[in-house]
């Protein structure tokens, strides 16, 4: 009697999770509050604008201090009647209290063609760098640039900063140095490293040449370099 085969198990993809697909990376998602929560956050920060104490809000709005903390922490659900009172004595309307801590995240954009030139090593030898914007708050720095490579552009090979780099060639075809390799980069290719080991390009082959690079290193050690 023939044996039958067994069928050959076939590697699975691990599934992404629902928090993969609202993250759209492998980046951790942002905490997520409450309701409650997101209403003290406000409260407490309407306060603080107008540089009130919890025991002067909450007589003006005619709630004990005790309450008045407990809806800050968000360990209590307030009525509509209590949070009316609360945005007229912070003169706001109430609907202000709901509003979400997103509405108000930092974003840089900058229009086609209106970046920022930057004066930086390499620019009198035919660099051009163009910011294309910058993180504006944090402990890690951001900063994306259009690099141009002219005609006349002449090959450096030297420039050292903290924290990473990331190149995407956008057009041309060049060398590019790292540390002890070389890369042919042309349009499409990519480059992710360590930018305390010296880089740049070495060959430029096919000017003018375009490419991405984005630099992410901690403010507090900040370096320039590309």
């Amino acid at each position: 009697m023939q044996r039958r085969k067994k069928p050959k198990k076939t590697a699975r993809r691990p599934q992404s999770s629902a928090d993969d697909l609202r993250t759209g990376s492998r980046a951790p998602r942002e905490a997520v509050h409450s309701l409650e929560t997101e209403i003290g956050i406000e409260v407490r920060r309407l306060r603080k604008d107008l540089d009130l104490t919890v025991a002067e809000l909450g007589g003006a709005a005619g709630i004990s201090t005790g309450m008045l903390s407990k809806i800050e922490n968000g360990s209590i659900s307030p009525s509509l009647a209590t949070l009316d009172s609360l945005a007229k004595a912070l003169n706001v309307p109430i609907s202000r209290l709901f509003s979400e801590r997103e509405e108000q995240r930092d974003c840089s954009f900058v229009k086609a063609g209106q970046g920022v030139r930057i004066e930086r090593r390499g620019t009198k030898s035919g660099h051009l760098y163009d910011l294309l914007g910058h993180s504006l708050g944090g402990s890690i720095g951001v900063e994306p640039y259009l690099i141009t490579l002219k005609t006349d552009a002449v090959p450096y090979t030297d420039f050292r900063h903290a924290g990473v780099e990331y190149i995407y060639m956008l057009s041309g075809k060049v060398r590019y140095r790292h540390a002890d390799r070389t890369y042919l980069m042309e349009p499409g290719d990519s480059l992710f490293f360590d930018a305390a080991a010296r880089h740049g390009p070495e060959e430029l082959i096919k000017a003018p040449m375009t490419y991405l690079s984005i630099i992410i290193y901690p403010r507090t050690s900040r370096g320039r370099g590309t």
